[in-house]
């Protein structure tokens, strides 16, 4: 649990200057019950009866009790705080780069066979309850491997990724999205041929039924699923990156965008052309901070698997506010029944 904690309610803690006043009324009835066992015997009787051990005992289950209602008044503020808690992300979508740019070397052995290999530690890593789908693109994108529980279908669909020409990260955002809402009418096709471009829904030019309005949500506030797209960020073809970036922030999914290679880059050579491919970390910084994600810098292959790694251990776990009223009202009344318990088990009364 972090610091600091708020309250909704804070002016109940004004009930807290209570619990001076139980401890001065509670020293007041054990002074005025010693003057009048005083009364009917001697100091010495009453010495030899109460021994040192008998005294501290007979205050465990007061103090107990003033403990619970401590207790019961946070419980009753609405207490808030930061707490680390398991991730209800359920599903999460691998959308991975395989263009020609990704033959380069400066990741080695390049960063195409790099990506695969830290894609599979990171499945590796991962709980068996989460799901994983898998979208490949270049020039266009495309699912290869629909969300599944299954790693060895996951791997295998990794290992047959072959390089392809241009670079279309917009589209791979909004296949991946297509992927976690497939009732959603999330079209490609109406993004590349200018349909409605600001929502990403499809709608036909004389629909036979009505489409349901989207509204937006908060960015980052669906935490059922995740994309982590995996690019060296040159996008030379299709959809607008920080469009179809808007349009999974309007959905509340958070893109985590993992650059490969080197920010100075190389010259490549593929069927008869080449081209200078470097690093574009501007736009996938762009990306992530639209979805309230986070980037990822991989310039080696050691990096890279160490930021695998790392979201890994992001996806499983989050820290969110989370009110704690119930674990302090649990607290309470587990203080008041040991506070009840001790004084029936060493005194035959409660209290």
């Amino acid at each position: 649990m972090n610091s600091p904690v708020t309250f909704l309610w804070p002016q109940f803690l004004w009930l807290l200057l209570a619990l001076p006043l139980l401890v001065i009324l509670y020293v007041w009835l054990l002074r005025r019950k010693k003057k009048m066992a005083l009364r009917y015997a001697s100091l010495s009787i009453v010495r030899e009866a109460m021994g040192a051990g008998q005294t501290f005992r007979r205050h465990i289950p007061p103090l107990l009790f003033l403990l619970a209602m401590a207790a019961m008044l946070l419980a009753a503020s609405r207490p808030f705080a930061v707490i680390t808690l398991p991730s209800q992300q359920e599903t999460i979508i691998l959308a991975m780069d395989v263009s020609g740019s990704m033959r380069a070397t400066d990741v080695q052995p390049n960063r195409l066979v790099a990506s695969q290999n830290a894609a599979k530690a990171f499945l590796a890593e991962l709980p068996r309850s989460v799901r994983v789908g898998i979208v490949a693109f270049a020039g266009t994108a495309s699912v290869v491997q629909p969300a599944t529980l299954s790693r060895e279908d996951l791997v295998a669909a990794i290992d047959k990724f072959q390089l392809q020409r241009a670079t279309a990260i917009g589209n791979a955002i909004v296949v991946s999205l297509a992927e976690l809402f497939p009732g959603a009418g999330i079209d490609l096709a109406s993004l590349t041929y200018g349909r409605n471009r600001s929502s990403g829904i499809a709608i036909d030019q004389a629909p036979k039924e009505p489409k349901k309005e989207f509204t937006p949500v908060a960015p980052g506030s669906y935490t059922s699923a995740a994309i982590i797209l995996l690019t060296d960020g040159q996008r030379t073809t299709g959809v607008d990156s920080l469009e179809a970036a808007k349009m999974a922030a309007d959905r509340g999914v958070r893109i985590y965008t993992v650059g490969v290679g080197t920010v100075d880059g190389e010259t490549i050579g593929f069927e008869g052309w080449s081209m200078r491919v470097k690093l574009d970390e501007e736009t996938l910084k762009a990306i992530a901070a639209k979805t309230q994600a986070e980037y990822f810098y991989a310039g080696t292959a050691a990096d890279l698997k160490k930021v695998y790694q790392t979201l890994s251990s992001r996806l499983t776990v989050e820290k969110k506010e989370t009110e704690i009223s119930g674990l302090l009202a649990l607290g309470a009344a587990l203080l008041a029944l040991m506070s009840a318990s001790l004084s029936l088990l060493w005194f035959n009364r409660i209290l």
